[in-house]
């Protein structure tokens, strides 16, 4: 028998042992269940503590790194809020499932909880010490069971804020490195700049030649442009020609450059009719502008520009692309120069011909004038006879003298030959020896 005092009116009464049992079954149920419930709000205010923390902490580094940047990476911003949000996401739904979980084993904990004690009250009598044991070691299990599943959710927890922080980690490494070669490229800027605008960028360009004018361009041309006859004049004039002396490919070169401090901010395509007439009255067959004007223009930091939509021939580089252009305009006018070569040599023939042309007509000059003479001669023989026959032996020796020219004249015709018109005319003697030996060419051509 166990003494039992009220704790409201101080009253004390006994109870037996199976009595006792009850009370201290429904007691330590009553405990097991508040603690229980205790232990889930308190582990559920400490995940929700924490896990606001760390949206609070990710916020707010994410917005001061955001905030450090500059527009051109909000798309790298943008996937990394989309990540995080993706990884808070699969973490809710961890934490979901986890709770899920503990309800589910909590309610299954009860329900075998109403169990047992229905069956402690249906078999009281008989094995009620081996039902509080075996209830005990229930309790026992499931709490290592909770033990275990919290274990699990605080190893999720911590992966998954281990995963947020590589993450972080990575992007904001990413951040870093961008802002840093933003940085390089910038400070490169500015002392390209400031050694452009020291030196001028024809020196630039002049000393970039000179260094590869011994192997590259031995027989080129490359000189400041000082003729201003015609008004203006370009900076420098490029040209190149073979071994034969013909000229291969021929550029007018302009250079323009600006401190990043002027006022007044000119465009490259304030020069391009100055540089069009400046190439066309020195003979050149291009014209390029090296130009560092306009800065952030994506059109001209691309490369090598063809503005010959708006004058021919006509292109727009980068410093650094000035010995790549030369080279490439020369490689292709080298394709051509044969076709500069024939062309030539049908000039040469055009002359043969015109020389021979002139030959005969020469020979037809000297024929008529002697012809002409002897004509004259004649007519004053008959004009003798008719006069004086007292002249008539004078008359008879000027017959002679004009038989003579005439007799002249015709073993002149006569001794006109193809080989003697055609000599030192190799293009003429060609042409006739091609048209003795095939007579239809010569009467197609007829």
């Amino acid at each position: 028998m166990h003494d039992i005092q009220c704790p409201h009116c101080g009253t004390a009464f006994k109870i037996d042992e199976s009595g006792y049992a009850d009370i201290l079954q429904q007691v330590k149920g009553a405990e097991f269940e508040r603690e229980l419930q205790g232990r889930l709000a308190v582990a559920e205010r400490e995940k929700h503590s924490a896990l606001q923390l760390a949206k609070a902490t990710a916020a707010t580094e994410l917005q001061r790194a955001a905030a450090a940047q500059q527009a051109e990476l909000a798309q790298l911003r943008a996937q990394l809020t989309a990540q995080l949000q993706a990884a808070d996401v699969e973490r809710k739904l961890a934490v979901s499932e986890a709770l899920g979980a503990l309800q589910q084993e909590r309610d299954k904990l009860a329900h075998d909880l109403q169990q047992m004690q229905r069956e402690q009250q249906a078999a009281a009598e008989l094995n009620r010490a081996q039902l509080q044991v075996k209830y005990q070691q229930a309790v026992a299990a499931k709490d290592a069971e909770l033990q275990a599943l919290r274990a699990q959710l605080d190893q999720s927890e911590m992966a998954k804020q281990l995963a947020e922080q590589s993450l972080k980690d990575k992007y904001e490494t990413q951040l870093k490195d961008r802002d840093e070669a933003i940085e390089r490229l910038r400070d490169m800027k500015a002392r390209l700049s400031t050694k452009m605008v020291g030196e001028t960028l024809e020196q630039h360009c002049e000393t970039e030649f000179n260094r590869l004018r011994p192997t590259a361009f031995q027989r080129a041309y490359f000189e400041k442009d000082n003729d201003a006859s015609s008004g203006s004049k370009g900076d420098y004039i490029f040209r190149d020609q073979d071994e034969g002396g013909t000229e291969i490919v021929s550029i007018m070169f302009e250079m323009k450059n600006e401190s990043e401090t002027t006022a007044t901010k000119k465009r490259n395509e304030d020069f391009f009719k100055e540089l069009d007439k400046d190439r066309t009255e020195k003979g050149c067959e291009y014209a390029v502008l090296v130009s560092l004007l306009e800065p952030e223009s994506e059109l001209y930091n691309t490369g090598i520009v063809d503005v010959s939509y708006r004058y021919p021939k006509m292109y727009v580089i980068r410093p650094q692309f000035f010995i790549p252009i030369i080279t490439l305009l020369r490689n292709a006018a080298m394709n051509a120069l044969q076709y500069k070569t024939e062309l030539a040599l049908v000039k040469a023939q055009s002359v043969d011909v015109t020389n021979f042309e002139n030959e005969l007509e020469s020979f037809k000059s000297a024929f008529a004038k002697n012809y002409d003479l002897a004509s004259r001669r004649f007519q004053t023989a008959i004009d003798e006879i008719d006069k004086s026959i007292d002249h008539l032996q004078k008359t008879k020796e000027a017959l002679l003298g004009t038989d003579r020219n005439l007799r002249l004249a015709n073993d002149k015709a006569q001794d006109v030959t193809i080989k003697k018109l055609t000599r030192g005319n190799p293009t003429m003697a060609e042409k006739f020896a091609q048209a003795k030996s095939n007579p239809a060419n010569l009467a197609g051509e007829a």
